[in-house]
């Protein structure tokens, strides 16, 4: 009995443990996912690459989540190898620094996180408010699940099953680095692994030498984890990852055979022994990116050999946007004929995210070339929307019932909606563009930071309205009309800062105003026709009002 209650506090900390680097790591992809993409994809060199990656990670507490970001964005052609390598590399670096944050007594915190989070999350309505909650609360239970390992441990660690097993683990300590990459792989968490890991020599459940060899086995296996999740992806997202385990790989097990064959573990015992696990740790992955910084650009020939690209993947890349998803062999059935009309909508919002990502490029560099490739992406949704109104028309509407035939209306004005979102991006804002370069004009600093800052908010918001189509969830739809009325005040305050900063004299801001204020237009339109997709949802489920107006003029005096 003894022994299923160990198990069961065991499991049950280890699970509260994913759950919180899980719930921290979401709420900030949540608020902050365009700003990393921004980041991430801005020309720079490898060291400022890797540097990218180490705040990344910190931030994100998973190094898997950065490698698997550089590794779309690889695919998608925004991130040469040699970049996505070093950001790789810097995020495992980042990771490694937060779990010496993490590792600290901070027992005292979690009274205070628990109260400001809860009371973020929910009693705020912005979703940034609301993000920053669940982060604080993510932190909390970080630490509470940790206090619980602790816990779990004490009933066993003076019996004879636990020391055994780890001064078996601190002889063996080949078994002890492939539990250790076991462990990471099963947890998808290097950080929760390394975690447990700090914490069980803490309290003296296994010796310094055993954790030593776990955690470089957890370093290996932490490699591991983005290559199995970029199993699916093309050939070019594959590459990073399989770059990073060989060097990363080669570097564990380099240093596991020297540190217990060659030397001593017991000299890497500069502080307590967790203290100094976490040392050994930092240390592994600072001479790792020392080392691997100057093989990023020969790396990627040798990558290329070993996973070269396929033609068919080519192919598909470039017919992408002409396949569409509707599916006519289905529409005798209304579940499934709107489920088709559901996957072509996402194909078209997906061709839109692609449009929209090089807006800040274009609007710094005015490459025409560039801006041809953009109006011409345009074409497919066009041409989506035509395959959707013959679509809708040949629907026997006698088949379909009277919430059905809602449903598609519903779809297919959000259809329009898109279409006229593409002509935004093609067509309203690469004249806008041309504009910009041929009067040579130029942003304030305060003003490129505002458009930005919308720019990232309606890429968010991208994402939250696919959300929205295929769940239908009514809180996901609030959320994307609150953030629709949110950036309208952001263009406000940007149209506000704008004229303060003509009334102050800047010359910058004077020759770029017409720009500025276009721009503005543009994003708070593009924005409006992307949130559409919520109000269906929230009509049907009576969360809309009829007017804004105020009914009662009389009543509206007399308060006035």
């Amino acid at each position: 009995m003894a022994i299923l209650s160990f198990l069961v506090h065991l499991f049950g900390a280890i699970m509260l443990l994913l759950f919180a680097v899980r719930m921290v790591r979401t709420g900030i992809e949540r608020s902050f996912g365009a700003s990393f993409k921004r980041l991430l994809t801005r020309n720079q060199g490898v060291a400022a690459s890797s540097m990218t990656g180490l705040m990344m990670a910190v931030v994100l507490q998973s190094s898997a989540a950065v490698a698997l970001l550089a590794a779309g964005f690889a695919a998608s052609g925004y991130l040469a190898f040699p970049a996505g390598l070093a950001v790789v590399l810097g995020g495992d670096l980042g990771s490694a620094l937060i779990i010496q944050v993490l590792s600290f007594k901070l027992d005292w915190l979690v009274p205070l996180l628990l109260s400001v989070g809860g009371w973020l999350f929910v009693k705020t309505e912005q979703r940034r408010w609301r993000q920053a909650g669940r982060i604080l609360m993510g932190i909390a239970f970080i630490l509470i699940s940790l206090q619980f390992l602790r816990q779990a441990m004490d009933p066993i660690r003076d019996g004879a099953v636990l020391p055994a097993l780890a001064e078996y683990l601190a002889r063996d300590f080949l078994t002890a680095f492939i539990v250790g990459g076991a462990l990471a792989f099963v947890m998808h968490s290097s950080v929760a692994a390394i975690l447990m890991c700090v914490t069980l020599v803490q309290i003296g459940a296994i010796p310094f030498a055993a954790a030593l060899s776990l955690v470089l086995g957890a370093n290996f296996g932490s490699a591991l984890i983005p290559i199995y999740l970029a199993r699916n992806m093309p050939v070019a997202a594959r590459r990073i990852p399989l770059a990073n385990l060989a060097l990363r790989g080669t570097w564990a097990l380099a240093v596991l055979l020297i540190i217990n064959l060659a030397a001593d573990p017991q000299y890497l015992l500069l502080a307590s022994p967790g203290q100094s696990l976490v040392y050994s740790h930092i240390m592994f992955n600072t001479a790792l990116v020392l080392l691997a910084l100057p093989l990023c650009r020969p790396l990627e020939s040798v990558m290329q050999l070993v996973l070269p690209a396929k033609a068919a993947d080519d192919a598909g890349i470039e017919n992408l946007e002409a396949s569409s998803a509707l599916d006519a062999a289905v529409i005798d059935n209304p579940q499934l004929a709107i489920a088709s009309l559901k996957r072509e909508l996402l194909r078209m919002i997906d061709i839109l995210d692609r449009m929209f990502q090089c807006i800040p490029e274009l609007y710094e560099t005015g490459d025409t070339r560039r801006i041809k490739s953009l109006c011409a992406q345009d074409q497919p949704v066009d041409a989506a929307l035509s395959e959707i109104r013959r679509y809708v028309a040949s629907m026997p509407a006698a088949t379909y019932s009277k919430n059905d035939l809602k449903t598609v209306r519903g779809l297919m004005d959000f259809a329009i909606r898109l279409e006229t979102a593409g002509d935004a991006i093609s067509k309203r804002l690469t004249e806008i563009i041309s504009k910009k370069h041929e009067s040579d004009a130029r942003f304030s600093k305060e003003g490129w930071a505002e458009l930005l800052h919308m720019h990232e908010a309606i890429q968010d918001n991208l994402k939250l309205a696919s959300n929205v189509l295929i769940s239908d969830d009514l809180e996901s739809a609030r959320l994307l009309v609150r953030e629709k009325a949110e950036l309208k005040q952001i263009e406000r305050k940007s149209r506000k800062h704008h004229l303060r900063r003509l009334q102050d004299g800047r010359k910058e801001s004077f020759e770029s105003s017409d720009v500025h204020l276009e721009t503005l237009r543009v994003l708070r339109d593009i924005n409006s026709h992307v949130s559409a997709i919520a109000y269906p949802i929230l009509y049907r489920n009576g969360q809309l009002l009829e007017t804004r107006l105020i009914e009662d003029m009389d009543a509206a005096r007399a308060a006035g």
